[in-house]
């Protein structure tokens, strides 16, 4: 255990959770929501699934602190994801007099922590800790800054507004739509958001098996989980898009998410996003959701912010990615379209 803060007091208590604790970080989770964007969806059920997911050891990968007074004041998890070099480091810090020594506590753990796995990763590589903010919520953003990490993207939340019936879908010559069927169709349809994300700046490469479970844990450990809104683009027998969609986000009922939209390099510039997309506000309108949104990278390589706005998106927030390099190396991650 690392020593707390100066500005902390001796009795502030620093420790890892259990799972008896799951409750006390769900509303810690909220409660910096709120604080950070008006709004959250944090629930038991998402920080259980979250701390029994294969890849992730909640004695090591995660902090708690307390307050004297036994209030707890902040909570911190690590994400390895695709690979150890890249690791992302979730912080939330709800309103408190202490916030700010908190959170330099938890940058100060989360460090140490990546820097324990870095015999995972090849000697040439270089290793990062990521982190993230609402671009308006100036106190994480303070502690993050203060940590010495710098902003190095932005993403956006956005939305549309289903007062009205969407557009149709116009599909090109020869694409039909159809949901996904479990059981048959998991590995294709990871396979495709594969090949789609390989675009996506920040992509990282990985043993399809290990990608394979993880994503499918994620899914199928939400309740939240309707495998007719996996909607598939097919070419023939081929899927030429996917559109991954959840029928709400949690505690907003009448918001729709897309997950994942998701269209391969070959079938690009030909509609099949747009009609994806379109087919899924019509959807979720028909389903009585009043919004649909989605998250992405703001500077998109391949143009998914243009995309969402030829469809009635707006920008509802943004959110920047902090980072610190703890040591340089080859970057893993993808950058440009311009790499093979």
């Amino acid at each position: 255990m690392f020593n707390l803060p100066a500005a902390l007091k001796e009795d502030f208590i620093a420790r890892p959770p259990t799972l008896a604790d799951a409750e006390i970080v769900t509303a810690i989770i909220a409660a910096a929501d709120i604080a950070e964007t008006g709004r959250s969806e944090a629930s038991l059920e998402e920080t259980l699934a979250e701390w029994q997911s294969p890849d992730f050891d909640l004695a090591n990968d995660a902090l708690l602190v307390f307050a004297p007074d036994g209030q707890p004041v902040g909570y911190a998890d690590i994400e390895a994801g695709a690979h150890p070099a890249l690791p992302f480091m979730g912080v939330f810090l709800p309103p408190h007099p202490a916030a700010a020594a908190v959170g330099a506590y938890l940058m100060q753990w989360g460090e140490a922590r990546v820097r324990q796995n870095l015999p995972r990763v090849e000697p040439e590589v270089r290793v990062a800790l990521r982190c993230g903010s609402a671009s308006t919520y100036q106190p994480l953003k303070a502690v993050f800054e203060a940590a010495d990490y710098l902003i190095i993207r932005h993403y956006f939340r956005m939305m549309i507004d289903l007062d009205a019936p969407p557009p149709a879908p116009v599909w090109p010559e020869g694409i039909t739509v159809r949901s996904a069927v479990m059981g048959q169709d998991e590995r294709a349809v990871l396979q495709v958001r594969r090949d789609s994300f390989r675009d996506h700046w920040g992509y990282v490469e990985e043993p399809f098996e290990e990608d394979f479970q993880r994503w499918l844990y994620r899914w199928q450990s939400d309740s939240n989980f309707d495998p007719s809104l996996w909607l598939l683009a097919m070419d023939g027998d081929t899927i030429a898009g996917i559109a991954l969609c959840r029928p709400h986000l949690t505690g907003q009922e009448d918001v729709g998410w897309v997950s994942t939209l998701g269209v391969p390099r070959v079938y690009r510039q030909r509609g099949i996003g747009l009609a994806l997309l379109r087919h899924a506000f019509n959807e979720f309108y028909r389903r009585g959701q009043k919004q649909v949104g989605l998250g992405v990278d703001a500077s998109s390589l391949t143009g998914a912010v243009r995309l969402y706005e030829k469809a009635g998106m707006y920008v509802a927030l943004q959110f920047d990615l902090y980072e610190k390099e703890l040591r340089a190396g080859r970057d893993i991650s993808r950058q440009s379209l311009d790499e093979a």
